[in-house]
């Protein structure tokens, strides 16, 4: 569900102190709304005659599509109607599309957001990570493929030769790589090695990444979504990783709508999570992105088959400022013999940090000699 006032973000925040221990969705929010009511471009309204005329809107249209097709032959699912938006809340359907509109209509649209520099990579954040486009690994879940365009908000081109790297939790609400209070069992060192639902792709010539993962599940304090950050200027390294690279030129967060939200919850393992939902318009963050005139953070999607269960393709096509770079603070360092808590994090919430600072409350590692062993 879109909120459309500022207000109703402010009412929501007072319950949403500390969705991750240590950390302030309210804080978070407030620099998110900061930043969206000065940025100077908040949605890609502006570039849809551009990209048709270049041909890249029907480019997505086509793109979109043979993916969408393949996922189903690889799944032996019966072709499904390309024509249906598959969802009455988020379906496009305001803007009069109906179970008859063509592919080439439903996969071009710039259903659009402008990402918030530095403010919302959240306190799970780990650098290092690998650069692959399937990153679910062993985590069970309803498979979900990934369809990412980066667009300069000001020229309306899109931007190639960049990193998008994308984060979320696994179905039962619980990150890999940190460890922490509050992140699934906070005894468990182990978790600081983990790796799942992390990756890293470079965009192509239409400004467009690609991943394959799983729906993510929710978390105390927060509606499922999923974390992206894109680098710009980044170097890939040998080991595949973009190294210890602290630099991002815009991170934001992408959700998904309550239906689609509700028809997951209801699968196995996502229905075994103990953690109480919290759903989009209960959720601050949202509320702030999605307050803003022109901003639409939420994900449009199609079923692979007739249920969820047989898998989901989303896509986001968003604008950033390609002059921006700022600095990053990870919660964590991925080396090649594990995780390593970041001492210096300022847990993700922009300058200033988070009041008891993150991680917290598991065990942590000391950091290898880099010359041996650094991303």
């Amino acid at each position: 569900m879109l909120l459309t006032k500022a207000a109703a973000g402010f009412t929501l925040l007072a319950g949403l102190v500390a969705a991750h221990p240590g950390h302030s969705v309210a804080h978070e929010a407030a620099e998110r709304r900061d930043y969206l009511q000065n940025a100077k471009r908040t949605s890609l309204s502006h570039c849809a005659d551009k990209l048709k005329a270049r041909g890249i809107e029907a480019r997505n249209a086509a793109r979109r599509e043979a993916i969408v097709q393949k996922a189903r032959q690889k799944r032996n699912l019966k072709k499904r109607d390309f024509n249906s938006v598959l969802d009455t809340s988020h379906n496009m359907t305001d803007k009069g599309y109906t179970q008859n509109t063509d592919p080439a209509t439903l996969f071009a649209g710039y259903n659009s957001c402008v990402l918030t520099p530095e403010v919302t990579q959240g306190p799970y954040y780990v650098a290092g990570e690998y650069v692959r486009e399937n990153v679910v690994e062993s985590q069970p879940g309803v498979s979900l493929l990934l369809d990412y365009q980066v667009i300069d908000v000001a020229t309306c081109d899109p931007v190639p030769n960049v990193y998008l790297e994308i984060w979320h939790c696994n179905a039962t609400g619980v990150y890999g790589g940190v460890v922490a209070s509050g992140n699934g069992n906070s005894a468990d060192a182990s978790n600081l090695d983990n790796t799942f639902l992390r990756g890293i792709q470079p965009t192509n010539a239409d400004g467009v990444a690609q991943f394959e993962s799983i729906f993510p599940g929710h978390y105390t304090g927060r509606t499922p979504h999923i974390h992206v950050m894109v680098h710009a200027n980044a170097t890939l390294q040998a080991n595949s990783t973009l190294g210890r690279d602290n630099y991002a030129s815009h991170v934001g967060q992408a959700f998904f709508d309550q239906r689609l939200i509700a028809a997951v919850e209801q699968v196995a393992p996502y229905s075994t999570n103990t953690q109480p939902l919290t759903t989009n318009a209960e959720d601050g963050i949202m509320a702030q992105e999605a307050a803003t005139d022109g901003v639409d953070p939420v994900m449009e999607y199609t079923l692979l088959g007739d249920s969820v269960e047989d898998g989901l393709f989303a896509w986001l096509a968003f604008g950033i400022d390609s002059s921006r770079s700022e600095a990053i603070s990870p919660a964590v360092y991925y080396y090649k013999e594990g995780g390593v808590a970041n001492e210096d994090s300022r847990g993700g919430g922009g300058p200033g940090g988070f009041p008891s600072g993150f991680p917290s409350g598991g065990p942590t590692r000391s950091a290898p000699p880099a010359a041996t062993s650094a991303n």
